[in-house]
């Protein structure tokens, strides 16, 4: 989650440059590593039926590829904006660096929450989650009910989260426009899974069907992955 953390450091930054400072990087800011595109643990057509080769192979090259190359170019024009003490430019690349980063954060949640079939894809979570679930739920279906209806629902570009909120201690689904991570909606959120509700990420298999990706990508969600974020910070909670 660096690259989270990376996007509210520029915010902050932006805010607080002081006009009579001496024209110098920030050390925070030549920290910051860039973004590269992380390699699929699984070959492009794995997913079939559920998620076509054709969409995984434009989704990661040519989509989350173009995220990724988009924010390390703001960042490297934000490093010469800092050097240069060029407030509005500062301040004019937050949105870049947010749209673009945020596409990174979120593919590479993304591929993570998926897996093939024969891989454990689809296979339901077990304790602790699988208990806490149906807790606030009633069930894995209705949970997977309730992400499916608020994804359709999403209007324009997006995506639907299922999440952890460690200060009401509570499982809880929302959603984002465009490419804001989870966390832009409280740093107290950490996603379990995320999928993508762009039409680049169904339109050439489903067409305008969403509500049919949305139906067909549960049959490949790496349940796995989600209880394993889940009991680390359920481990953090002492008590969930």
């Amino acid at each position: 989650m660096s690259i989270v953390v990376t996007i509210i450091l520029f915010a902050i930054l932006a805010v607080s440059l002081d006009a009579g400072r001496e024209k110098t990087m920030d050390p925070c800011l030549e920290s910051v590593k860039t973004a590269s595109l992380p390699d699929l643990p699984y070959a492009y057509d794995a997913l079939e039926p559920a998620i076509s080769e054709e969409i995984m192979r434009l989704h990661h090259q040519k989509h989350h590829q173009a995220y990724v190359t988009q924010y390390n170019k703001a960042l490297t024009s934000l490093r010469s904006a800092m050097a240069d003490g060029d407030h509005s430019s500062v301040v004019k690349l937050q949105s870049l660096i947010k749209f673009n980063g945020g596409g990174h954060v979120n593919h590479a949640i993304f591929w993570k929450n998926l897996a093939p079939v024969h891989e454990g894809g689809g296979k339901p979570p077990q304790d602790p989650l699988s208990s806490a679930i149906d807790a606030h739920f009633g069930s894995l279906e209705g949970l997977m009910q309730k992400m499916s209806a608020e994804g359709a629902a999403v209007q324009g570009s997006g995506w639907v989260w299922f999440g952890l909120d460690k200060e009401l201690k509570r499982l809880v689904v929302e959603t984002t426009s465009n490419q804001d991570p989870l966390v832009t909606k409280g740093s107290h959120l950490v996603p379990l899974i995320g999928i993508d509700v762009w039409e680049h990420a169904y339109y050439p298999q489903y067409k305008n069907a969403r509500a049919e990706y949305l139906k067909n990508i549960w049959s490949v969600i790496n349940w796995k992955y989600a209880a394993d974020i889940f009991e680390k910070h359920n481990r953090d909670l002492n008590e969930f």
